[in-house]
């Protein structure tokens, strides 16, 4: 008797141990960008918080659950076009990246400290500075750019480059930040090519251009060009052109200030097989302009 009882037992005790866990493994992963939201004026909006983000995956809204000042350090790769193109711009450059330098390597609210390396571009992708956490290094590299004679820039094969470098070193915050002219690009290489890399590296993709924009005259400058405005959208970052290389100095603080005054957004991620196609973020409030990169990590866990 004994025994028929606890037999019956046993299936009851499995069917509410599956009803127990079926809301759990139902729960949403969760997931995080890094974004940036500027005013109207162009500088970042403190004290932020949930119901000032709209995080949509495909076209579909999420929960935004926390929201708090990303403080993880950064991985900051600095292309620099240094080609003949660039040679009456070069003294502009390195003032401006010397100010970069001591505003991201200043940075005190990091958990860590951020890492930078410089590369140039000018024939063939050159690094003058490799990723350290040594301001003092990373000024003499600035030191080192020089305009080569005759030679065109690289960008596109810096592009890849570095996003090689990225995913071998296992960044967890990359950035790339690209200074270049509307000179002529012999990298071989079609849009598809470096965008693909882009993206599946996590990196944030910000582009300062010396000279008016232009439409390119040749296929690797057309494709140069796709690559600078689908590159920094997709990833969250920022394009600017600037028409004289003597507004470089603002304009990479104002990169500067964007990169260190982030948020890190958390949000609710439902169970799929099938990954989203796009990820967006966008402000609640008129009048800001929010833009971000997701954060490339395993899922944090399941909703608190």
């Amino acid at each position: 008797m004994t025994h028929i009882r606890r037999s019956a037992i046993v299936p009851v005790l499995a069917a509410l141990a599956a009803l127990l866990a079926a809301p759990v493994l139902a729960q949403p992963n969760l997931r995080s960008m890094y974004v940036s939201v500027l005013n109207e004026q162009g500088a970042p909006v403190p004290d932020l918080g949930p119901s000032d983000f709209i995080v949509r995956e495909d076209n579909l809204a999420r929960e935004v659950l926390r929201v708090s000042p990303a403080t993880d350090p950064m991985q900051v790769a600095v292309l620099v076009d240094n080609s003949a193109a660039a040679r009456n711009d070069i003294a502009d450059i390195r003032r401006a990246l010397h100010d970069f330098v001591n505003l991201m390597m200043t940075q005190s609210d990091v958990t860590g400290r951020n890492e930078m390396a410089i590369t140039t571009l000018a024939d063939r992708p050159t690094i003058v500075a490799d990723y350290t956490t040594n301001a003092a290094e990373l000024h003499k590299g600035v030191d080192r750019i020089f305009s080569q004679p005759g030679s065109g820039t690289l960008l596109l094969e810096g592009i890849i480059e570095i996003c090689k470098g990225i995913k071998a070193r296992e960044a967890t915050r990359p950035v790339i930040v690209a200074v270049t002219t509307e000179g002529v690009e012999f990298s071989d290489r079609f849009h598809d090519l470096v965008l693909e890399p882009l993206k599946s590296s996590g990196a944030a993709f910000h582009a300062l251009v010396v000279g008016p924009m232009a439409r390119g005259t040749s296929d690797a400058e057309r494709e140069r060009g796709i690559v600078l405005d689908q590159g920094t959208l997709l990833t969250g970052g920022r394009r600017d052109n600037v028409l004289t290389s003597m507004s470089l100095p603002a304009k990479l603080k104002e990169v500067a200030m964007e990169l260190t005054h982030q948020y890190r957004v958390t949000y609710a991620h439902p169970q799929s097989l099938i990954p989203p196609e796009r990820i967006t973020v966008s402000a609640a409030r008129p009048g800001m302009t929010a833009r971000g990169v997701v954060v490339k990590e395993r899922a944090e866990g399941p909703r608190p």
